[in-house]
């Protein structure tokens, strides 16, 4: 069986339990990492070297990195699904998976979630999150420009491109900061919310992590 090593409010876990869920995949959660700690364990780091959370072993094989993980689950369990057998549509899909690893996630995720909510209120450095609101602007405008003429991404079927931008809306449009008007991104957002895995493993409360920069 398929397990699955994280703790659920981690983003990039996250990013994983939505493509088991869309996949109908039989998994073990274990929890791992935060307040579960674990993850300087001889047990876990023989897993991943680098002693971070999310890792899948299935099988004979064992994972680490939540966009290794979501190609080799897309790849071995999807039959072309998410992630394409055409060597020319898979690339569009990596390259949209790349931009929002080296791009949308550092300044959302890095810039504004962890400068903003992750720190504790008296420590926020204001000029900093307000240059990377302004750089998540500028990302979701690319998203906004790309879905006013198709439903998802690259088209009209989900892949792993939507997954792991997607990841990001429901903490984007659920923090105490306004964004700008996105409406082509918003019907995207309220098109994922319709599906179950989605609002089961992406839509959980946050709120435990407000102000903790331990973990």
């Amino acid at each position: 069986m398929l397990r699955v090593w994280g703790r659920r409010s981690s983003f990039n876990v996250q990013k994983v339990m939505w493509l088991i869920g869309e996949l109908d995949l039989a998994h073990e959660h274990i929890d791992a990492g935060g307040a579960f700690g674990g993850l300087d364990a001889p047990a876990f780091l023989a897993m991943n070297p680098h002693g971070r959370v999310p890792v899948v072993r299935d099988d004979d094989a064992t994972v680490w990195e939540s966009h290794a993980i979501l190609r080799y689950l897309a790849a071995r369990h999807g039959n072309g699904r998410f992630w394409s057998d055409d060597p020319v549509v898979r690339a569009r899909v990596d390259g949209w998976m790349d931009w929002s690893q080296t791009a949308l996630q550092p300044d959302f995720l890095g810039g504004v979630f962890w400068g903003f909510f992750r720190t504790p209120e008296n420590r926020r450095d204001w000029p900093a999150i307000h240059k990377a609101l302004a750089r998540c602007e500028q990302h979701f405008a690319k998203l906004e420009r790309l879905l006013e003429a198709k439903p998802f991404l690259l088209g009209e079927t989900l892949s792993l491109a939507d997954i792991t931008a997607g990841t990001s809306l429901y903490r984007y449009f659920e923090l105490e900061i306004a964004p700008p008007p996105l409406p082509a991104v918003e019907r995207w957002y309220q098109r994922l919310q319709q599906r179950l895995p989605f609002r089961k493993h992406v839509m959980l409360p946050f709120e435990e992590l407000r102000g903790r920069l331990d973990y």
